[in-house]
């Protein structure tokens, strides 16, 4: 290869010749060091090298960048390398791959919280379960919505949701600090509020600690410092429940709500003892009246099978048939959602004072352990194995039916109704 000394003059004038795919020019005074043009694109300086009895080329770079006198200086260090016995290429992958990271984490230490949030949104997702309930996404939606948007019920507009002020804020300042100034001022308009935006935004937090590019920006402990534990209101446990006198005046005022599907949805979460949005989602196809059993969607697995009982099944042939749910609705999710009203018509009727739907569930498990083992009325209202009582195996469905048609007969007579109208239609 014929050799020249690079000059300014000689790297602008050097152009490949016609017919050429490429062409080269070597510097005399480095070793290696060349100039590459080809027809059609910009010139590069190249470095030529020999590294493991191989020929080796890397691109230094373009004659617009790179003065002669660095290309120079490039080219040596290049030769060093090799003559160190290091390949220059594996070293430059790693210095672009090192650059590229650095880049991204500088990229992500930009991130806030407002940017991650709708990918938690999509793919987070509470322990031992594939998805949260969509009624739990709604409320994630809410805590952190800007408001400012007409409220649906009354005059004015709605306020923005407890952690909306952490929405702009960089991922990688939450600090303790941070979050106990977000709190205190929350804490002002609603206590409880404020603690459950907490609560919610500690779940955001582990969330991205799981994910690598994140997961150095987060402080975990930040949303467990003591200072801000402290100011925290005591959990409340809720132990409403709908009691033995109550059941005749509740059941009485229940079936005679006009709304006839919110009628048999009341009385069958006290039935089954079933959580409501379980109940809530049950489809035909989930209903056998042939062998008289009920498929209901689990908190814990994925589903479980409980007997269908007399005067549920009664209860249930009852109901029209407008969609694939038992407990249809015109709205947009084509089944029931909201029974409040309904229920609290009943209650005034009853005249009893609270109740949660919740509290129906804990009225089945009483008046269930009241008549049968309580590993029974566990297994048919879907609670953990750690939660069944000791010693009790889990029965196959056959042997499970006496004591849920037992529950029924218990409850039934409770509620003041025949045994005549526990047959099913």
């Amino acid at each position: 290869m014929a050799k020249v000394s690079f000059t300014a003059a000689r790297v602008a004038g050097f152009k490949c010749p016609p017919g050429k795919a490429q062409a080269f020019m070597w510097d005399e005074g480095t070793p290696g060091l060349g100039l590459r043009v080809t027809p059609n694109g910009k010139p590069s300086y190249v470095f030529q090298g020999s590294y493991c009895g191989r020929d080796i080329r890397i691109t230094i770079g373009s004659p617009a960048a790179w003065s002669i006198k660095e290309a120079q200086a490039k080219a040596r260090e290049f030769q060093r390398q090799i003559d160190e016995g290091k390949d220059p290429r594996g070293l430059k992958r790693e210095a672009l791959a090192a650059q590229k990271a650095d880049d991204a984490q500088r990229a992500a230490q930009g991130v806030t919280v407002g940017e991650l949030w709708p990918t938690y949104l999509t793919e987070g997702k509470p322990k031992r379960r594939d998805a949260w309930k969509p009624r739990y996404v709604e409320d994630l939606k809410k805590m952190a919505d800007p408001g400012g948007k007409p409220k649906k019920r009354g005059s004015g507009k709605t306020r923005p949701g407890p952690l909306w002020p952490l929405m702009s804020m960089r991922l990688v300042d939450i600090t303790e600090d941070a979050l106990k100034e977000w709190h205190d001022a929350e804490a002002k308009a609603s206590r409880h509020q404020a603690a459950r935006g907490l609560m919610m935004f500690r779940g955001f937090m582990r969330w991205c600690a799981t994910r690598p590019r994140y997961r150095d920006l987060v402080d975990l402990d930040a949303g467990r410092a003591p200072a801000l534990l402290q100011d925290l209101p005591g959990a409340k446990r809720r132990t409403d429940v709908l009691e033995s006198a109550q059941m005749r005046g509740w059941w009485s005022a229940a079936e005679q709500l006009t709304n006839r599907t919110a009628s048999v949805y009341l009385r069958a979460l006290l039935l089954t003892g079933a959580r409501r949005e379980e109940m809530a989602g049950l489809r035909w196809k989930e209903v056998d009246f042939t062998w008289r059993k009920l498929t209901i969607a689990d908190k814990v697995a994925k589903a479980r099978t409980i007997p269908l009982t007399a005067h549920l099944a009664h209860l249930l042939a009852g109901l029209p048939r407008i969609n694939e749910f038992v407990f249809a609705s015109t709205g947009k999710k084509g089944r029931i959602v909201d029974v409040r009203a309904s229920h609290q018509k009943v209650l005034q009727a009853a005249a009893i004072p609270h109740l949660t739907l919740h509290g129906l569930r804990r009225a089945y498990k009483q008046r269930g352990r009241a008549v049968v083992p309580h590993g029974a009325v566990d297994q048919i209202q879907g609670h953990a194995p750690s939660g069944t009582a000791d010693g009790y195996a889990v029965l196959p469905l056959d042997d499970l039916r006496p004591f849920a048609e037992a529950i029924e007969r218990h409850i039934l007579e409770l509620a003041g109704v025949s045994s005549a109208g526990s047959e099913p239609a």
